[in-house]
């Protein structure tokens, strides 16, 4: 049985007509009203009659097609449209608006929205993002026919923006979000504007360390937009759940007179952290790197080297290598995971570790610690003093290429870019 699809183009300002066939008014609009169903059912039209906007509820609409909307009553109430909460206005709120696209993470614009019959009742099933559609609305409703559509997007897989519609009560549920990867996330705020950019950061809000890895992966410019608009505590909040270098790197972007207050409400260990790393030139491994790792004395198991990895909090690009160290407490050499996972249990950390370790120092800049990394084929480097007493960090590879990467490099590649 072919399913009956309409255009929300090719309904907007059809006549209203009743049993009889006499015209009563236009289609001003379609309600849907959102819940968990993919496909999100339409609750009523809005009908343009006698000079105002009236609510027609679907119960009472006959026949729905291109150009003409039959209604069962010969009344209708003359009470106003109004707004429920959680209803949406399928040509004001969302037409010619952006919406995610949760497959790929993109925004797209809803240049069409497409209909369906299913089961005997009319639902949202999907968005036209092809800019063929303008075209489409453009002309003559004979002559749209012959503009054919463009690829669909299942609705199932689109979450709209709401935070422009008061009376909706709705937001973009963080669980869809947090099916996504941080950067992924940040790429959506990067590409929104910044209306709907923050309804992304609120929704992710509600998991700080997911809002903390979103704000990591912002460019610097993103960063400070929805960092400064928010009050010393709230982005304290935020700061305190970053990795540190990554906290560092936010409070220098701050303005002058903001920083010492933030840096002051951060909890103490993570404000000692930063406190070390603003010591160092941010273009410098000092300044690069993460004081997050995982050290251990070269007499311990290789059993109890890997039940330290799974118990530590350090950033699992740090975890990829465990450090060791000899009875004076100084770097003796390292050992990757996959090294210790081929290891027998029982043998000590010391029979694991390769001892002619590559390092840098806080120092040196961007292209010698570059340099040493590619060399020596590292993923982590630790980061020595100059005495080479004394492990201060470790620089992981992934933080130097986002420094090395021009800013707005996914969007300069198409990554963030919207669908149009």
């Amino acid at each position: 049985m072919a399913i009956e699809i309409l255009h929300l183009s090719s309904v907007l300002k059809s006549a209203v007509v009743d049993r009889s066939g006499d015209r009563l008014g236009r289609v001003s609009d379609l309600i849907i009203r959102l819940g968990d169903a993919p496909h999100p059912p339409l609750a009523g039209v809005v009908a343009h009659i006698g000079g105002r906007d009236l609510f027609v509820p679907m119960a009472q609409v006959v026949s729905l097609q291109a150009g003409r909307v039959e209604l069962a009553a010969d009344r209708l109430s003359l009470q106003r449209f109004e707004r429920r909460p959680g209803e949406l206005l399928l040509a004001k709120d969302l037409r010619a608006r952006h919406l995610i696209n949760l497959r790929g993470a993109h925004l797209i614009r809803a240049n069409e929205i497409e209909l369906a019959k299913v089961d005997g009742r009319w639902e949202v099933v999907g968005v036209d993002p092809s800019p063929r559609v303008t075209l489409r609305r453009l002309l003559r409703r004979p002559w749209r026919t012959r503009i054919p559509p463009g690829p669909t997007v299942d609705w199932a897989t689109i979450e709209p923006f709401v935070a422009h519609v008061p009376t909706a009560r709705l937001r973009i549920p963080y669980r869809k979000l947090a099916r996504l990867h941080p950067a992924q996330i940040a790429d959506l705020v990067e590409a929104a504007s910044h209306e709907e950019g923050e309804e992304i950061i609120e929704a992710v809000g509600q998991d700080r360390e997911l809002e903390a890895d979103v704000f990591e992966e912002l460019d610097e410019e993103h960063r400070l937009e929805f960092i400064e608009s928010r009050s010393d505590e709230e982005a304290a909040r935020v700061i305190a759940d970053m990795a540190p270098d990554d906290a560092a790197d936010l409070i220098t972007e701050l303005d002058q007179e903001r920083r010492l207050p933030i840096l002051r409400l951060l909890p103490q260990p993570q404000q000692r952290k930063v406190r070390a790393l603003l010591n160092y030139n941010p273009e410098t491994a000092g300044g690069l790197m993460s004081p997050d790792f995982l050290s251990l004395s070269e007499t311990v198991s290789v059993a109890d080297a890997l039940a330290a990895i799974h118990a530590s909090k350090a950033p699992p690009e740090a975890l990829a290598v465990v450090f060791a160290t000899n009875a004076e407490g100084r770097l003796s050499g390292s050992a990757s995971a996959v090294a210790l996972l081929q290891a027998q249990p029982e043998q000590a950390l010391s029979d694991v570790i390769r001892t002619d370790l590559a390092h840098v120092h806080p120092d040196w800049d961007l292209n010698g610690v570059l340099r040493k990394m590619s060399d020596f084929n590292l993923t982590v480097a630790p980061v020595l003093d100059e005495g080479h007493r004394q492990q201060l960090g470790v620089v992981t590879v992934d933080d130097l290429l986002e420094l090395l990467l021009p800013q707005g490099w996914r969007r300069d590649f198409g990554m963030a870019q919207p669908e149009e």
